[in-house]
């Protein structure tokens, strides 16, 4: 007799053939690609009762008290008659469920990053609505946790859609379809990668579908809907220039000789700047962001930029609306700090400048500016009611360091070097 028969563990009567699938896949890394109420949820509360069941410590992290809701109610369901029996020890408020004076034991938890999955370790890890945790839940934490007794990992994940967007904790929106992708192809056996959509689960009503389906965009119905997560992703990235792999560089020493720019967002809530070096082969090279937050005065701005150029030569200083900021400006110039408008009025044709010099592999930024990097990595083209692409950034505002990138890269062009006497760097 098994362990698993002496828990008299009571699974659900019936999954679909794709929750089969990866309920019972001997693979130790799975990712799972599904639809909103496709089932995924409840077949990894299958798998992970299983595993509790076969005598493994299981650890389950979503960024989201429901998705945890969902998860326990299926847990306590499946292990129903040993709870009521007081075989199992039952925490409700840290949602645990363990055999006493051992170490199996099933938790539920909210997690979104490195710090809240800290404090525990698993030989079975599940880490839900992946895509909305930020990549260090895994990288620092869930990989390290599970090397003592070669444990498994499941990543459960649905498209990102703008729906989500608002919500979700990743430096990189897109770090679990980059992760689907790189393992679809895995022959070792490691990994599983697993796909299906809401309509594959039977379990739910088509009315149901019908009604959470019907005020979707096209571009959200195939994401949080069909679960597709492919190249139009990369399509509607507006900063899909740039190239991760040429101009994502390590910070390093500037050299004091080369020329400096700022490019600047304005407003209270969420002032902004960037700091720019150019070399002498006239490459730009963005290697500093400010983003403080509110509550700060023009003039505490001013002495932070100031500190951050002391001893260096800023060649000029650009930022804000070409025609309906210039009071602002002059705020900042009357501290000791000028800053003109951009050379060009439209967002589009700052970006177009912006774009031409991606690809011309003019521009690099330094690791350090994450929050700057957050915004290339995030800001996606707007989408009309049928999913075609409108050229209009979604949310614009929001992102204030691609405002600053914009305002002050567009004041170059390919062919733009500043000449300074040889005597100055010989």
């Amino acid at each position: 007799m098994t362990v698993k028969d002496r828990l008299q563990v009571h699974l659900r009567k019936s999954f679909h053939p794709h929750q089969e699938a990866f309920i019972h896949s001997p693979a130790k890394r799975k990712i799972i690609r599904a639809g909103r109420r496709g089932g995924k949820t409840i077949g990894c509360a299958a798998k992970d009762v299983i595993a509790f069941a076969n005598g493994k410590r299981v650890l389950y992290a979503a960024p989201t008290d429901d998705q945890v809701g969902t998860y326990w109610y299926e847990v306590k369901e499946a292990l129903r008659e040993l709870i009521e029996a007081k075989t199992l020890y039952v925490n409700e408020t840290k949602h645990i469920i363990e055999v006493p004076g051992s170490k199996q034991r099933i938790r539920a938890k909210t997690a979104w990053n490195a710090d809240t999955l800290r404090g525990d370790y698993a030989d079975e890890l599940t880490l839900d609505e992946y895509q909305l945790m930020c990549e260090d839940a895994w990288e620092l934490v869930g990989a390290p946790m599970l090397l003592d007794n070669d444990g498994n990992a499941t990543f459960i994940y649905t498209p990102p859609s703008l729906i989500s967007s608002g919500v979700s904790k990743a430096r990189d929106p897109r770090h679990a379809a980059k992760l689907f992708k790189e393992k679809q192809d895995d022959a070792s056996g490691r990994w599983a990668t697993f796909h299906f959509s809401s309509h594959d689960n039977p379990h739910i009503s088509v009315d149901a579908l019908r009604e959470i389906t019907k005020d979707m965009s096209k571009d959200s119905y195939r994401r949080e809907i069909l679960a597709l997560d492919d190249d139009d992703d990369t399509s509607r990235l507006v900063c899909r220039q740039f190239d991760e792999r040429t101009q994502l560089v390590e910070p390093f020493p500037i050299p004091v000789e080369w020329m400096r720019f700022t490019g600047h967002d304005f407003g209270p809530a969420n002032p902004a700047a960037l700091f720019v070096a150019q070399d002498f082969n006239s490459n730009l090279f963005v290697y500093d962001e400010y983003l403080p937050g509110p509550g700060r005065s023009t003039h505490q701005h001013v002495e932070e930029f100031k500190a951050k150029t002391a001893g260096l030569i800023v060649l000029k200083r650009i930022g804000g609306n070409q025609t309906t900021e210039d009071e602002i400006r002059q705020g900042y110039a009357s501290h000791g700090w000028p800053i003109v408008a951009p050379k060009w009025d439209r967002i589009n044709k700052q970006l177009e400048i912006v774009f031409g010099l991606f690809e011309r592999n003019r521009v690099f930024i330094t690791r350090n500016c994450v929050n700057l990097l957050t915004d290339v990595r995030n800001a996606l083209w707007d989408v009309d009611r049928d999913g075609v692409r409108i050229d209009k950034i979604k949310n614009e505002s929001r992102y204030h360091l691609l405002s600053c990138l914009r305002y002050v890269i567009s004041d170059f062009t390919p062919e733009t070097v500043v000449t300074e006497p040889k005597s100055r760097w010989e």
